[in-house]
């Protein structure tokens, strides 16, 4: 069956990659319509939302991205608010990196940009903290977001509330090329199992780590995470703590998220594991002891789009009209806003030149 559309930008994946752009897009009078097969899948509702681009020891241009996007972050997620009328969860609270030696900590990749801590100065900005610990970076600058309860749902209403259409329940099977090998249509099955054919000259690969089933060319593999949360005492850990292997992230109600695993063999295996729920275990016990105590809330999974060098795909794909947001691994809630802003400004053509050299260093031809 063929279906008429009136040249919307189609956005190929409801998570929050997809609809940061979608509400972008949709900001700048962009006709959008977003294909999801379930929202509720996506990493944006899985991860632990971080803002961490120094307390994650990113290097090189990643680290350059991760910057840039966190400079914007306040702004944009003003104007989510302000467009849905819901709270994001943003906070600026700063992440403390612990280290067993001085040493190591100097060595970290990003110290330069971190207040080097000592053990007294690291018990006292994360009381309780296990006694391995010698020594921390604190990274004031990073935070955190609320992504599962807060950003994802403001989205979702801000992009409703800008005319933004949305197909739940539909998987994107295939992408059809004209003869010149450009992107003519897409191919997708309704959730009610009808198929449709949808032409489209212009679409953006926000799939996830489920991207490669559409372009295999593209080098994106699933890296399974398994995370769980613990309610705890109002402000009992002001900090974010990022050790390694484990980290704790604490909301603003006592709610301490706890992440996560990193399992690059499992695939797309569905499930929670003893093997994943003892790391998270032990890990806790690690940073913080106490916190092994308070009582569990939920236990989760998902999977993290991961390219060879752990930086995301950005900027025009394989196919003519076809536009790449995908493969942002551990930092897909970092750099969802200089990644809206850069395809917003491609799909619209009004990319500058420090932009267009963004995006091509983030060219999936650079594998």
């Amino acid at each position: 069956m063929e279906a008429a559309t009136h040249d919307p930008v189609l956005i190929l994946g409801g998570g929050l990659m997809g609809l940061a752009l979608a509400h972008q897009l949709a900001r700048q009078g962009t006709p959008v319509l977003v294909l999801s097969r379930r929202r509720s899948e996506a990493a944006g509702f899985v991860a632990a939302g971080m803002l961490a681009p120094h307390a994650e020891g990113l290097r090189g241009p990643l680290l350059a991205l991760g910057q840039a996007s966190l400079a914007r972050i306040p702004a944009w997620v003003a104007q989510i608010e302000a467009d849905s009328g819901l709270a994001c969860g943003l906070r600026p609270c700063g992440i403390v990196v612990p280290f067993h030696s001085a040493a190591e900590r100097d060595a970290y990749a990003t110290a330069a940009w971190g207040q080097p801590l000592d053990r007294a100065a690291l018990k006292a900005e994360i009381p309780g903290i296990g006694p391995a610990w010698q020594a921390g970076l604190l990274f004031p600058q990073d935070g955190q977001i609320d992504n599962r309860r807060g950003l994802m749902r403001a989205l979702e209403r801000a992009c409703v509330g800008l005319g933004v259409t949305f197909q739940e329940g539909c998987e994107v099977l295939a992408l059809e090329q004209d003869a010149d090998g450009a992107l003519a249509a897409v191919r997708l099955r309704t959730a009610e199992g009808e198929a449709r054919r949808l032409t489209s000259r212009r679409a953006v690969l926000c799939c996830g780590a489920w991207s490669a089933r559409l372009l295999p060319q593209l080098p994106i593999v699933p890296v399974k995470g398994q995370m769980l949360s613990l309610q705890g005492p109002r402000q009992a850990l002001r900090r974010v703590l990022f050790g390694p292997g484990t980290y704790l992230v604490p909301r603003e109600d006592g709610l301490l998220v706890v992440g996560a695993t990193s399992e690059a063999d499992a695939g797309f295996d569905d499930g929670l594991t003893p093997a994943g729920q003892r790391q998270l275990q032990a890990g806790l016990a690690a940073l913080l002891p106490e916190a092994s105590q308070w009582p569990p809330m939920e236990r989760w999974w998902g999977f993290r789009p991961c390219t060879p060098d752990e930086g995301p795909l950005l900027g025009e794909g394989p196919l003519p009209g076809l536009w790449l947001g995908c493969g942002h691994h551990r930092n897909g809630v970092l750099l969802a806003a200089i990644t809206a802003d850069l395809l917003g400004a491609g799909l619209s053509g009004r990319l500058d030149a420090a932009s267009q050299a963004r995006l091509d260093q983030f060219g999936w031809q650079r594998f």
